[in-house]
C-alpha cells in the first residue's frame, strides 16, 4: 500500500490531503487567500492527525510544482522538501495544470484547457485530453479571440482554472465551456500514485518550483519617509 501526503499551494487557496493507493482518505482546504505561509504546516499536521498517522508512516510527499503563485509555490515546495528530508521519504512533483485537469468534469468534453491567472492579461495554460493527458507544452499566453481555434472546431472545450473567466469575454465560440476552479490536493491522488508506481521522484537537493516566468517584484510608489 502506498500512502502519500498531498500538498497544493500554487493557487490563492491552500489544501492538503492523504491518499492510499490513489484513494483520498482525508482532505482539508482553506479558501482564505494567501494563507500558505502561515497555514501549510498546521494543515499538514491536521490531515495526518485526522488519519491517525505521521509523516514517517507515509511513503512519499507530493506537491504542486507549478506554475502558479510564486510565494505559494515556494512555501509548498520548501514545506514538502522539509517533510521528505525529515522522514527520509521521496518527493513527487505534480504540475499544477495537470492537477486542475484531473479535477475537471469532462463529460461531453473533447478537450480540457486549464488556465492559471498569470496577471498582466496572461494565463499559464496547456491543452489536455479528457483523460488528463497533456497534449501541448505549458506556456504563458495572452489569449486572443482565435486562440484554441483548432480544438474548438473539433468539439466542446472546457476552460477551467482561476484564469478561465479572464477569457470568457474574449473566446466567444459556441463550443467554449467556462467553469472556473482551483487546484486541490485531493485531485492529486491518482497522479501522485501513478508517479509513485513509476518511481518518478524529484531530486530533493536540487528540486525547485516550475515558475515558467521569472519573478518580477513590484516597487511601492509610496515614500518611506
Amino acid at each position: 500500500m502506498a500512502r502519500i501526503l498531498l500538498l497544493e499551494t500554487a493557487a490563492a487557496t491552500l489544501s492538503a490531503a492523504l491518499c492510499e493507493d490513489g484513494k483520498v482518505i482525508v482532505s482539508r482546504r482553506c479558501d482564505t487567500p494567501r494563507m500558505q505561509a502561515s497555514l501549510a504546516a498546521p494543515m499538514v499536521k491536521e490531515v495526518l492527525d485526522a488519519a491517525g498517522t505521521g509523516v514517517k508512516d507515509c511513503d512519499a510527499v507530493a506537491v504542486s510544482k507549478g506554475p502558479g503563485s510564486y510565494t505559494g509555490l515556494r512555501v509548498g515546495v520548501s514545506t514538502a522538501k522539509g517533510l521528505c528530508f525529515g522522514a527520509g521519504i521521496p518527493l513527487i512533483g505534480i504540475g499544477t495544470l495537470d492537477i486542475i485537469a484531473a479535477g475537471a468534469d469532462t463529460a461531453g468534453i473533447s478537450a480540457v484547457v486549464p488556465m492559471i491567472d498569470a496577471r498582466r492579461m496572461e494565463v499559464y495554460t496547456a491543452v489536455f485530453s479528457p483523460e488528463g493527458e497533456r497534449l501541448t507544452p505549458v506556456e504563458a499566453m495572452v489569449v486572443k479571440e482565435d486562440s484554441f481555434a483548432d480544438e474548438l472546431s473539433r468539439g466542446s472545450v472546457l476552460f477551467t482554472g482561476d484564469g478561465a473567466l479572464k477569457c470568457a469575454d474574449i473566446i466567444r465560440h459556441p463550443n467554449a465551456v467556462f467553469r472556473p476552479s482551483v487546484p486541490e490536493a485531493a485531485d492529486m491522488a491518482g497522479l501522485a500514485f501513478r508517479a509513485w508506481q513509476k518511481k518518478q521522484f524529484e531530486d530533493l537537493a536540487y528540486f525547485e518550483p516550475f515558475y515558467l516566468k521569472d519573478f518580477i517584484a513590484t516597487v511601492s510608489r509610496k515614500s518611506l519617509f
